[in-house]
């Protein structure tokens, strides 16, 4: 499966905004987006950032949300799609199907301090679902399915540390020590990212 395997924070650097795309990292002051003047990669950055054409904004808001979720432009794209053939705002169902990857609840239940772990954790069938081994990162959850660790990952000092750490999931998730559940969809205003979907909606849509 393709992957993006270069520095992470200079997606932040090229959006201009924090992604959280490397769990403890973001909320330090090593974070790029927080030191002062930070600017686009490249040799250009110094020029600063131009004012985008709304075929741009639409362009980067996708690119954006492409990136907080770990997809890939096929992937990204195919989601569209099944959204549009779905009941409801394309964009609204767009973010659902994100949200209820597997990767991404594993990482907002507070078991992995990154999508990226998730992923691996998944990946690397670390991750249960109804109590069968799922190593599908991109597998669609529905309400009241169950997600757990095995002993050995939760063994791991990074895996330990987050879930330790009691961070406490959004309303659509319910967690009790190592265990979650979906309890049901994510509402709009529930999807804790910075995306603008409609712009994304009118980017597929020229």
């Amino acid at each position: 499966m393709a992957r993006y395997l270069e520095a992470k924070c200079r997606l932040c650097r090229r959006e201009g905004t924090k992604l959280f795309l490397k769990g403890e990292r973001c909320f330090s002051p090593k974070c790029p987006i927080e030191r002062k003047g930070a600017l686009p990669p490249g040799q250009h950055a110094q020029k600063g950032r131009k004012k985008l054409s709304s075929f741009g904004l639409q362009l980067r808001e996708k690119q954006k949300a492409k990136r907080i979720y770990g997809v890939l432009e096929r992937q990204f794209r195919r989601y569209y799609e099944i959204a549009a053939k779905r009941k409801g705002a394309t964009g609204e169902v767009l973010l659902t199907l994100l949200e209820t990857r597997l990767d991404n609840v594993v990482y907002r239940l507070g078991f992995a301090p990154s999508r990226s772990v998730a992923r691996q954790l998944v990946s690397h069938g670390q991750v249960f679902v109804n109590g069968k081994k799922v190593n599908i990162s991109s597998y669609n959850l529905k309400p009241n399915d169950t997600i757990s660790l095995s002993p050995k990952a939760l063994e791991m000092a990074i895996i330990k540390k987050t879930v330790d750490s009691k961070i406490k999931p959004p309303a659509w998730l319910e967690k009790k020590a190592a265990v979650g559940r979906m309890v049901r969809l994510p509402k709009k205003e529930e999807i804790e990212t910075d995306i603008d979907e409609q712009l994304i909606v009118e980017y597929y849509s020229r």
